[in-house]
């Protein structure tokens, strides 16, 4: 029933609006705008018709009401109110006309002083009066009523009433009177919130309590508000309802006030009416039903206009049923619920067909395909309104009902147990009073297929590849397809490609598992589909693989040497398991280990086992590997760090040796333990010695505390050890567990003495002006060894501190020094060394170093190429005066291709040579002076096919040698 509607009209207390006449209202996409809002004319409740060609349909009721509060209308000063001090009074506040909800308070005497309530004083919100249970002297005073509009926020104040104590006497103590209570009977809507007043004069001041007269005790959501003269329930429910009493009570006595609250709600839908389409003739349905409280009543409208019951018509408590449906009866239908709380409206369109049998949407399948041996059902089912009736026909031959054939109600054909015989056309002729329709379809009867290969049950190793068979025989007149489920899910072998395939012909739906993983183990089951049945083929593959990984690795008990291990088993893959393989790592290993075991060979029934051979204070963690016939499989996760016990050190140190130190020291120096191997906390060394072949002379030992020492130096200036002396030494490991065994022994000599004799005659010559020679006279025999010289150099005398050392090793008695600063003078001194250190000092000489060469290279050279002759020649290089002069040249040649360098000398600038046919060469030019060579020039690459005259550029090169 969505259809834009064509016309919209609407009503204001039931009568048409004239849009066309009436300037302040128009409408705009179906809304109704008032401009200039008038109480008068606007109040009241609107609704509005909506038109289109199937019917008319009634909005939901609207209602406008204005909200205002007049001004009290003139009058004249209010009367004072007389009363006794402790008596009761009632301040009346009479708000003036007014629409909307009101709130109200008091002011004494002068703004902005309000009465404040409490348990004497009260202001009701249903009157707006102002009580006070018991007079007081202070009471006294001017009261103006205030009175506020919720929704316009008006304000308006009443008169003053003026309050004056009597002077004749103070009232006496009297029981409660209730002056404001609530209704004996109050409506309540679902959800709202509920206030109930209550309050009382007397003396004493009435205290105010509240109950309910069943028993049942308040829910939380209660309050008590104003000194518990409002009760207040929010939230208001069905189980809210009740009689409710309001008891004021003092000294004197005490007074009740009781009132029912009853539930209301206004209708809501249970069950509505939906658009139907209905043929001609049948009969119409439609049932709606709403709840609320009062129970509501039902009424129906078709086209806006309400429905009445007739002969065809008939409602009854929200069902409306009409007989024999004509096109009169179509069109735009409401159910309408109603209680005097509210009006809610369910809308549905009734269409009334009327149309001769069609085809269009059931034809029957031009070839229907069936299993021999089946049933087979052809449906006639036109879209007909009155419905057709249908007949049958196999080919012209008019059917009628047998053992075999029936025709059913409906319009169906049913054929039983189906031959080749029943392979034919079938037609169906359906009529009604608006006309006929038929359709055809061939019916071809199919023998049964057949499995001719199906899989088996098989066990394969994991990463192998197999092919499940699954061979069929069929009609050729059907269509087939294969398909795989492996473990109740279809194969995807798009996805699954890489490991699942299907191979074979439109006969064959053989399945091809490469590269079998144990994921892959289960049952397949092989599905045929034809046109007219479903055949299936399972077989359950088990796939082998090397075992899963143990679990659970535990150290049950360890010594120094030892660890038992136990384990639970992983999963035996299809294979069972036949041994297991443990494996140990340490802070000290390269990833996991082997480790013996007893048993030596852990078979496949056992689930613990000793590891031996391990160090004594280590941390070890321990896995295991199971293996069987397929292979080895995982390793299980390792278990948590265990550290061995202690032991003394069962491994000595290596490598002893030792020697050299300064005087009165015997060093002696070892490899040191691995820390692996050091079996306990306090771990340390035991130095021993003795003279070398005193086999009956006692060791003399120290202790080293540090772990990773390497060397011990023993030393005794009151004994005086001898100088280069032989002595047996060995060295131990010990720990907090004590010592353990000795190394073998080595012989290590003690330090010996320097030199005691300075080199004579030491002489220099200054070779250029980097380099100096230096030579002296070798040292004749001394007592202590000569390993060689050592030749120190320094530039200034007053600070010899900054020296620069050159060694010679052996009995040579002269050496360059190399690497100086040209024209600079140095000093020299030599002194004989060994391993105890250097000698005295020769007596220092002093010599300069020569001028250092020109810093700037040869320039503007020149080449030519005759034949084999080259010629070359270069501006000469001019020395400075800081520098040395030139006294010639050097011309470096290089063939290419070869490594040598041909050197040529000159005192010229210029230079002719002859070279080898058919060779191109590099030239460099230096310049030669007593302070060595100079900067080289540029390379020149001489072509031997090129003869014309080369002019190089004049730039420095960094290179002092032939690239």
């Amino acid at each position: 029933m969505k259809k834009l509607p064509k016309q919209i009209l609407w009503s204001l207390n039931g009568t048409l609006i004239d849009l066309r006449s009436d300037y302040r209202r128009h409408m705009s996409g179906g809304n109704l705008t008032i401009s200039g809002l008038d109480r008068d004319q606007d109040t009241g409740i609107y609704q509005c018709t909506a038109s289109n060609k199937w019917g008319s349909l009634l909005s939901h009721r609207a209602s406008l009401q204005f909200a205002y509060l007049e001004n009290y209308k003139t009058q004249t000063v209010r009367s004072a109110v007389n009363v006794r001090e402790g008596q009761g009074v009632v301040l009346l506040c009479g708000p003036p006309t007014h629409s909307g909800e009101l709130t109200f308070a008091w002011i004494f005497n002068e703004y902005p002083y309000f009465v404040q309530q409490d348990t004497r004083r009260f202001i009701s919100q249903e009157t707006g009066s102002l009580y006070v249970a018991k007079v007081e002297s202070s009471d006294v005073g001017n009261y103006t009523c205030v009175v506020n509009n919720t929704i316009t926020r008006e304000k308006v104040l009443s008169l003053p009433t003026p309050l004056v104590l009597r002077n004749d006497g103070v009232m006496g103590e009297y029981e409660p009177k209730i002056e404001v209570h609530f209704p004996d009977s109050i409506p309540a809507a679902k959800g709202s919130t509920v206030k109930l007043e209550c309050f009382a004069l007397g003396n004493p001041v009435p205290e105010i309590s509240w109950r309910r007269t069943s028993g049942v005790p308040f829910p939380g959501k209660v309050k008590m508000r104003n000194s518990n003269a409002v009760l207040e329930i929010p939230n208001f429910q069905q189980e809210d309802t009740g009689t409710y009493e309001c008891v004021a009570e003092n000294s004197r006595g005490k007074n009740t006030a009781r009132g029912r609250l009853s539930f209301h709600a206004k209708p809501h839908w249970l069950q509505t009416i939906t658009d139907t389409a209905l043929s001609i003739e049948e009969n119409l349905f439609w049932e709606c039903k709403a709840s609320g409280k009062p129970k509501p009543s039902y009424s129906w409208l078709r086209n806006g206009e309400t429905l009445t019951s007739e002969t065809r018509v008939q409602m009854e408590n929200g069902a409306l049923t009409v007989s024999a449906l004509n096109l009169s009866d179509a069109g735009l239908y409401q159910c309408v619920a109603e209680n005097k709380h509210g009006v809610i409206y369910s809308s549905a369109e009734l269409m009334v067909l009327a149309s001769p049998p069609s085809f269009s949407r059931s034809a029957l399948q031009a070839v229907l395909k069936a299993l021999s041996g089946s049933q087979v059902s052809l449906d006639c089912q036109p879209q007909a309104s009155p419905p057709a009736s249908s007949l049958w026909k196999k080919g012209n031959e008019l059917l009628q009902k047998s053992d075999r054939i029936a025709l059913l109600p409906n319009g169906t054909l049913r054929i039983a147990n189906v031959t080749k015989r029943d392979s034919a056309s079938y037609t169906c002729i359906a009529r009604n009073q608006f006309g006929s329709a038929s359709t055809t379809g061939m019916l071809l009867v199919t023998e049964p297929t057949r499995i001719t290969l199906r899989p088996t049950n098989m066990e394969i190793i994991v990463g192998e590849s197999i092919v499940l068979p699954c061979q069929m025989a069929c009609d050729p007149a059907l269509d087939v397809s294969f398909s795989w489920a492996f473990n109740g899910q279809l194969i995807d072998f798009q996805r699954d490609g890489e490991h699942f395939e299907r191979v074979g012909g439109t006969i064959s739906g053989d399945l091809m598992i490469r590269s079998i993983q144990l994921s892959h183990g289960g049952k397949y089951v092989c599905h045929i589909d034809t046109d007219v049945e479903s055949l299936s083929a399972s077989a359950i593959l088990v796939v082998k693989g090397p075992p899963g990984p143990p679990d659970k690795v535990s150290v049950e008990e360890i010594t120094d040497s030892t660890a038992q291990l136990s384990w639970s088993p992983g999963r035996d893959n299809g294979s069972p398991i036949t041994g297991y393989i443990l494996q140990a790592r340490t802070a000290f290993t390269v990833g996991w280990q082997a480790v013996d075991t007893v048993p030596e060979v852990v078979n496949g029934n056992l689930l613990t086992a000793t590891v031996v051979g391990l160090n004594a204070w280590v941390e070890y963690q321990f896995r295991v590997v199971a293996r069987n016939s397929v292979g080895v499989g995982e390793p299980s996760p390792p278990s948590i760090k265990t550290r061995t016990e202690d032991a003394m050190p069962d491994a000595a140190p290596t490598d002893v040796g030792g020697g050299g130190g300064t005087k009165s020291e015997l060093v002696i120096t070892w490899e040191p333990v691995p820390e692996e191997l050091q079996n306990g906390e306090g771990f340390g060394y035991i130095v021993a010695f003795r003279p070398a072949g005193a086999a009956g002379t006692p060791w003399t030992r120290a202790a080293v505390s540090t772990p990773g020492a390497s060397r011990h130096a023993f030393r005794n200036d009151s004994l005086l050890m001898p100088p280069f002396a032989p002595f047996d030494v060995k060295v131990a490991a010990f720990n907090d567990k004590g010592p353990g065994p000795f190394s073998s022994v080595a012989t290590v000599f003690s330090a010996e003495e320097v030199p005691s004799v300075s080199p004579k005659r030491l002489r220099a010559r200054s070779v250029s002006a980097a380099q100096i020679e230096v030579f002296w006279e070798p040292l004749p025999a001394v007592p202590e060894r000569v390993l060689g010289y050592e030749v120190v150099y320094w530039e200034d005398d007053t600070k010899p501190d900054t020296v620069g050392k050159v060694r010679i090793s052996g009995n040579y008695t002269l050496v360059n020094v190399t690497g100086l600063t040209g024209h600079t003078p140095y000093y020299l001194a030599v002194a004989a060394f060994n391993t105890a250190g250097s000698g005295p000092q020769s007596v220092a000489i002093n010599i300069t170093t020569k001028k250092p060469p020109p810093g700037q290279p040869p320039v503007n050279v020149e080449w030519s190429m005759t034949g084999s002759l080259l010629t070359l020649h270069w501006d000469p290089v001019v020395a400075t005066e800081t520098e040395s002069p030139v006294t010639g040249y050097m011309v470096l040649l290089k063939r290419q291709g070869y490594s040598d360098i041909d050197m040529v000398r000159t005192d010229k600038n210029n230079l002719e040579l002859n070279l080898p046919a058919s060779d191109n060469y590099l030239v460099q030019i230096k310049a030669l002076t007593q302070g060595g060579e100079g900067v080289g020039s540029e390379p020149i690459h001489v072509h031997k096919s090129s003869e014309i005259p080369v002019l190089l550029p004049s730039r420095p090169h960094p290179s002092r040698g032939l690239i």
